[in-house]
């Protein structure tokens, strides 16, 4: 059982957990002061804010809005660490971290992924972009010796604060980095992705994160129950239909699960959560920073990127990709993930050679860090790139088609055939091989070989390639499907087969074969009522062809020469993905007898051709 404290990791606290520059060193050179900011409609925010005792010249601010807490509280409790990284503290900031409306020490109530008014606010009325707003001009106006300019940052939720900075954003902000934000939550990030439930990422957080504070207070990390939490596969299928969740672990008390419950489409309650309409005129410069590999928010960080590309165009907007999971360009060295080895320390070249310099050349105005509009990692070659645009301008879209027996072609199939599988409630497509607690984050790396080998997974696979070839961009599987139920979810995933002779790694202390290694490289699911719309979802007719067709998250990675492309098409992805019941019911209210056992069918004809479509470099 992990303790409350290793749970809330995915509560992210990351962006406090950089490499420390210990206590005794912040307590040397910083002076902690804990004020409540007031707000314009009267709340007051509290804030810890930590001023360098060196006094030999203005410092900027560098602000983070959090709803995890600003610990460690009191006056004279001081933290391992301050800023982005270990540089900050020993370059003299100062450093400012609020807990948001309505957690933890700050008044009011708080609201997940409060909606952002932009033009609907009245003088009195507040979001999370008013609260930026105000913090920082009081900052600006009562903290000393500060230079009047400031900068905000922050992982994961954070990062959806920092975003929100970005709207109506005050004079004095220069700069903001969203890492890994949370931009909509029923599209893709975190708790949906195309309207399918991440069933154990949801249970956990919101176990843990979604429990009622009724006056300020510092907030524990409470799990809920779980008797058999080593296997959540196992966990889960007992658990039985999504019902279950409140009638025998959350008894109503989650307030957001209920949400959850209640809006099942992406209805007005979704929407307005959506953060991506309204990073419209931003100002302050901007460096958008996630992982290839982020099992969470990767959804958001390119969301983020591309929303204020396309409705802010003069902003200077910077893209940063490397081959990391959730918050792991702040933590550690980023040499590898799981089984997979990227051949250097990427974390600290970000940090070294693009965080840090970014915000020193905005804030403190020295050198020009002359970043690119993409500063990206492809993995396949592991090396970094800098882009004059994202995806590359010189990318084509090519398809790979499915074929008989199984081969996987940049040509269409010659004949009129599909293939089929029996998808089995009961049954459901394991995502990892073996056990894990709940979302193991190296599944987006994870070795597909269990996978290939069961009857309900469709294997397509081109020979050994003579060349590398690059895929960049986003990926857009194109399906024609049937299926003898009313609804049904799609999986596919893009896998990179290596050689038999590649050579293991040393040190392989589980002794994985990396010969015939099955890296996944991209699996997105889609649930099959949304395949037309989101918010007015469909049942399929059985046995009528149909198409599904969406966008999974980009990819920059090279299949090298040797290598195999392979595809896997599949209806279960469990338990990261809830278990679809395979007939048209609500799914948050199914029975147990509605979850039907079903008979699929991918098309890889002349006329209704399912394909794989990539973004290819020449």
């Amino acid at each position: 059982m992990e303790t409350p404290r290793a749970i809330a990791i995915t509560l992210v606290l990351l962006s406090r957990l950089a490499v420390a520059q210990g206590v005794e060193f912040v307590r040397a050179n910083y002076l902690k002061y804990d004020f409540q900011i007031p707000m314009r409609d009267g709340k007051k925010l509290f804030t810890s804010v930590y001023v360098p005792k060196n006094q030999s010249e203005r410092w900027p601010i560098l602000l983070q809005r959090t709803p995890y807490g600003v610990v460690p509280y009191g006056k004279d409790a001081y933290p391992e660490t301050l800023g982005p990284s270990a540089k900050f503290a020993r370059d003299n900031y100062i450093f400012a971290y609020q807990d948001v409306r309505g957690r933890n020490l700050s008044e009011g109530e708080f609201q997940n992924m409060r909606p952002e008014l932009d033009g609907k606010r009245g003088p009195m009325d507040v979001d999370e972009s008013s609260d930026a707003f105000d913090t920082i001009d009081w900052l600006v106006r009562s903290i000393p010796n500060n230079n009047g300019r400031v900068g905000l940052w922050g992982v994961s939720y954070p990062g959806f604060y920092a975003a929100a900075g970005l709207i109506h954003a005050h004079p004095a902000l220069k700069c903001v980095s969203p890492q890994a934000p949370i931009a909509d939550w029923f599209i893709g990030d975190d708790f949906h992705h195309n309207g399918a439930l991440y069933l154990p990422h949801a249970f956990r957080f919101f176990g843990v994160f979604g429990r009622p504070r009724p006056e300020p207070a510092v907030q524990s990390a409470t799990p809920p129950a779980d008797p058999n939490w080593v296997d959540a596969y196992t966990f889960f299928l007992r658990l039985g239909p999504l019902a279950n969740v409140n009638e025998q672990y959350f008894k109503n008390d989650i307030a957001f699960w209920n949400d959850i419950v209640r809006h099942p489409n992406y209805d007005e309650f979704w929407q307005a959560r959506n953060l991506r309409p309204h990073l419209r005129d931003i100002k302050p410069a901007v460096l958008n920073v996630g992982g290839w590999f982020d099992a969470e928010n990767l959804f958001g960080t390119l969301g983020v990127y591309r929303s204020i590309e396309t409705q802010s165009p003069g902003a200077a907007n910077t893209l940063v990709m490397g081959p990391w999971y959730h918050g792991a360009w702040s933590l550690g060295e980023g040499e590898g993930l799981g089984d997979i080895r990227f051949s250097s320390k990427t974390g600290e070249f970000y940090r070294d050679n693009i965080e840090f310099p970014f915000f020193s050349h905005y804030l403190k105005g020295r050198g020009n860090p002359k970043l690119p509009e993409a500063y990206v990692f492809e993995t396949g070659r592991n090396v970094w790139h800098k882009e004059d645009a994202w995806p590359p301008r010189n990318t084509r879209p090519v398809s790979l088609y499915f074929h008989a027996d199984g081969k996987l072609s940049f040509d269409a199939p010659p004949d009129d055939a599909f293939d089929e599988y029996v998808s089995d409630p009961s049954k459901p497509v394991p995502y990892i091989s073996g056990q894990a607690p709940g979302m193991k984050p190296e599944y987006m790396i994870g070795d597909q070989r269990f996978a290939a080998t069961r009857p309900d997974v469709l294997v397509y696979e081109t020979d050994p390639l003579p060349s590398d070839i690059t895929v960049a961009g986003p990926l857009t599987p194109s399906l024609f499907v049937s299926t003898s139920g009313t609804d049904s979810d799609f999986v596919v995933k893009l896998i990179d087969v290596y050689p038999d002779d590649t050579p293991d790694n040393d040190p392989n202390p589980a002794g994985v074969r990396m010969g015939g290694y099955e890296q996944l490289v991209r699996g997105e699911p889609m649930r099959g009522r949304f395949r037309k719309s989101y918010e007015n979802p469909q049942p399929f007719v059985p046995g009528d062809v149909d198409k599904v067709e969406y966008t999974m998250p980009d990819v920059y990675h090279t299949f090298r020469r040797g290598h195999r492309i392979m595809v896997q098409v599949q209806s279960s992805w469990f338990p990261l993905v809830d278990r679809n019941p395979q007939t048209f019911v609500d799914i948050y209210t199914a029975k147990a007898s509605d979850f039907q056992k079903v008979t699929e069918r991918v098309y890889r004809s002349r006329s209704s051709s399912s394909r794989l479509i990539v973004n290819v470099l020449p």
